[in-house]
């Protein structure tokens, strides 16, 4: 039977990132992807111009509808931009009692655009972090997290340590926009770090990495991997997904997701 993953989180109309790239990746990585939208975006490469976040009682059915049809092997959330959303998402996977519960806390678009409206900062780190076996922010949102600037390893280190604090099993703090080491991520379990040294790519083709990185490591989890083999896997996975990026629109173009299919031997 093969192996089923649920990504809760926004949508993205272009495809890029949000639950339209998990979906992708959890697709590419040899998982079913299944999918709970919270939001709806109009977005595009560029800019988001509107938001529309969807009401409680929806978002709540179809999570029940998921579980009382499926085995989720695994779960991965990503926009929930209010405290309502937070509260409900993170009062029906208790319920649940999901085994992994990758938490990619998104805030802020690639396009600068806020996907975590500020009351609700408090709402994730209290009801949904504590229940996370893993949390993947990037810099940025490390920053937030731990409030405190985030420019070296060291840094990532000790907000790691506070990160952790939280209640979540472990912190991967993704360091794409580490000025100290680019593409250099650094996971924390509460006792050790391992890095994670990927090829830093110079492309502006980088819409939905977080996103496809997180889904990708949530697959290799729901497959049976060890956490630290899941994050090496995805981490390759997500480099050529990069190097692969597509020159579309006009913005920062996406990923892409099934570059493998490319080669001459998928044909």
């Amino acid at each position: 039977m093969i192996t089923q993953v649920l990504t809760i989180a926004g949508s993205d109309c272009s495809g890029g990132a949000g639950i339209q790239a998990d979906l992708k990746a959890l697709s590419a990585n040899g998982t079913y992807a299944m999918s709970v939208v919270t939001s709806i975006t109009a977005q595009n490469t560029a800019n988001i111009t509107a938001i529309h976040h969807l009401p409680t009682t929806i978002i709540e059915a179809q999570i029940d509808a998921i579980f009382d049809d499926f085995t989720v092997s695994t779960v991965k959330t990503g926009m929930l931009a209010t405290t309502d959303i937070i509260e409900a998402v993170s009062r029906k996977l208790a319920h649940h009692e999901i085994a992994h519960l990758v938490v990619d806390p998104v805030m802020v678009s690639k396009s600068g655009h806020s996907l975590l409206q500020p009351d609700a900062i408090d709402i994730l780190k209290s009801h949904l972090i504590p229940h996370a076996f893993l949390l993947t922010p990037n810099i940025q949102e490390a920053e937030i997290l731990a409030n405190m600037p985030i420019r070296t390893l060291a840094d990532a280190r000790t907000a790691a340590k506070v990160i952790h604090q939280l209640g979540c099993r472990h912190v991967l703090i993704k360091g794409g926009h580490l000025l100290e080491r680019p593409a250099t991520d650094l996971l924390y379990d509460g006792r050790f770090f391992r890095m994670y040294q990927g090829d830093y790519i110079d492309t502006p083709h980088t819409h939905g990495t977080g996103c496809t990185y997180a889904s990708a490591i949530a697959a290799h989890l729901a497959r049976g991997a060890l956490l630290p083999d899941a994050i090496d896997t995805a981490k390759t996975y997500l480099t050529e997904a990069i190097r692969h990026g597509l020159s579309i629109g006009h913005g920062h173009g996406p990923t892409h997701h099934f570059y493998f299919l490319d080669s001459p031997t998928s044909r």
